[in-house]
C-alpha cells in the first residue's frame, strides 16, 4: 500500500510540472510583449523605434517622392529639390527616443521644412477660419503611420517642432528613404519618426 502511494505522488508531481512547463512556454513575457509594441508592420525591416535592420531588402521601401493629397486644394508632390527652395530651417542637437526610453540616435544637425508650411501650401479645403476638424497623417511606404490634429499643428507648440527632414548631420537621407517626417516636441520622438515617407495626407473628421 505504501509503495503504491508513494508512486501515486510521483505521477502527480510529474503531471504539476509538465503543465507549468506548458504555461511558461504560452504565456509571452513582459519582455517579449514589450518589444512587439510600437512595430511597423514590416517588421523585419524595422525595430520598434522605426530604425531600419541592416539586413538587406531596405530598397524596395526607399522613397523618392512625397505626394500631399486629400482635402487640399492644391495636391504637391515633393522632392528634396523642391524643398529646398521652401523655407529650410536647420535643426540642433535631438535624439530619437523609443517609447520604451532607449536612445536610438543623435541627431547633431539636420535641415527640414515644417510640416505646417507644407499644408499652408497645399492649402487645406477649410470653409471658413472656424473650420478646423480635420487630422493629418503622415505614411511610409510599409504601412506605418504617425498622426497629427490640425490643432496641434497650427495651434499649439508642436506645430513648430513637426518637420518633414531631408538631411541629417551633414549627410542627405539615403536608407531612411529621401525625406522622413519626425515630431521634435514629443517626449518621446520615436513613435513618430516615419522614415520611407510617401504620403501627407489630410482628412476631414466626420
Amino acid at each position: 500500500m505504501q509503495l503504491f502511494l508513494a508512486g501515486l505522488a510521483l505521477s502527480l508531481a510529474l503531471a504539476c510540472n509538465n503543465t507549468q512547463q506548458k504555461q511558461a512556454t504560452a504565456t509571452p513575457t513582459t519582455e517579449q510583449e514589450a518589444t512587439s509594441e510600437h512595430q511597423h508592420p514590416a517588421d523585419t525591416m524595422k525595430t520598434d523605434c522605426g530604425v531600419p535592420f541592416d539586413g538587406g531588402g531596405k530598397e524596395s521601401y526607399i522613397s523618392h517622392e512625397v505626394k500631399v493629397v486629400g482635402e487640399v486644394e492644391n495636391p504637391m508632390t515633393l522632392t528634396v529639390d523642391k524643398l529646398k527652395k521652401m523655407n529650410v530651417h536647420e535643426i540642433k542637437n535631438k535624439q530619437i527616443i523609443c517609447s520604451s526610453g532607449e536612445n536610438r540616435g543623435d541627431i547633431h544637425t539636420a535641415k527640414g521644412v515644417l510640416l505646417k508650411e507644407i499644408l499652408f501650401d497645399a492649402d487645406i479645403k477649410q470653409k471658413d477660419h472656424k473650420d478646423r476638424n480635420f487630422f493629418i497623417v503622415a505614411r511610409a511606404t510599409d504601412g506605418f503611420t504617425a498622426g497629427f490634429s490640425w490643432a496641434e499643428l497650427f495651434n499649439s507648440p508642436n506645430g513648430e517642432q513637426a518637420y518633414v527632414i531631408f538631411e541629417e548631420n551633414g549627410k542627405p537621407l539615403t536608407e531612411k528613404g529621401e525625406m522622413i517626417v519626425m515630431s521634435f516636441n514629443d517626449t518621446k520622438t520615436g513613435p513618430r519618426h516615419v522614415m520611407w515617407l510617401k504620403t501627407i495626407e489630410v482628412h476631414r473628421i466626420p
